[in-house]
């Protein structure tokens, strides 16, 4: 778990060193971004749907967005939590944003418990950039409570992603 981590954060320092080279895109605007997909899926102890919700900031601490995060689970789960993320364009339409955010977390049963209140979720979301600036994704996720706890099973999660410019839901 500490190597997917260490190589995580390589990732993204390299990227940011990428997502640098295109300022023309660095103006896109907040989003609010829908998510539902396939919650345990690769362990499959626990198998069920996740669904998300997530604030995106158009704030830059250097390349770094922050974001807010709510998500549940069927299978009664749930998180909430903040983090980072860097949005690297290739080209115009594609978007590839890798994030990293602590969350709080609840729930858990005999199949399966993360066995912390304290969670971590690294992402990497491959996205389509539509001319209105929306954007449709598909994003890999995985929960860690980095070995904190008694145990560290961790679980990942595939999701459909949907972000809408904040302001072409509420307006200006």
């Amino acid at each position: 778990m500490i190597k997917f981590i260490k190589t995580l954060m390589l990732a993204v320092a390299m990227i940011s060193g990428v997502g640098a080279s295109f300022p023309a895109f660095a103006d896109d605007p907040d989003f609010l971004s829908f998510s539902a997909g396939s919650y345990d899926w690769n362990r499959q102890k626990e198998q069920g749907a996740e669904f998300r919700l997530e604030y995106r900031s158009d704030t830059k601490l250097w390349v770094f967005k922050p974001f807010a995060a709510l998500a549940a689970t069927s299978t009664g789960q749930g998180f909430l939590g903040a983090g980072v993320l860097v949005d690297v364009f290739l080209g115009r339409r594609f978007v590839v944003t890798p994030s990293f955010a602590p969350h709080f977390y609840t729930g858990g049963n005999s199949k399966l418990d993360l066995d912390y209140p304290v969670e971590f979720r690294s992402q990497l979301e491959v996205a389509y950039r539509f001319d209105d600036r929306s954007r449709l994704g598909l994003a890999v996720s995985h929960y860690s409570n980095a070995s904190l706890g008694d145990t560290n099973p961790g679980t990942e999660s595939a999701m459909l992603v949907y972000s809408v410019p904040f302001n072409n839901i509420f307006g200006n």
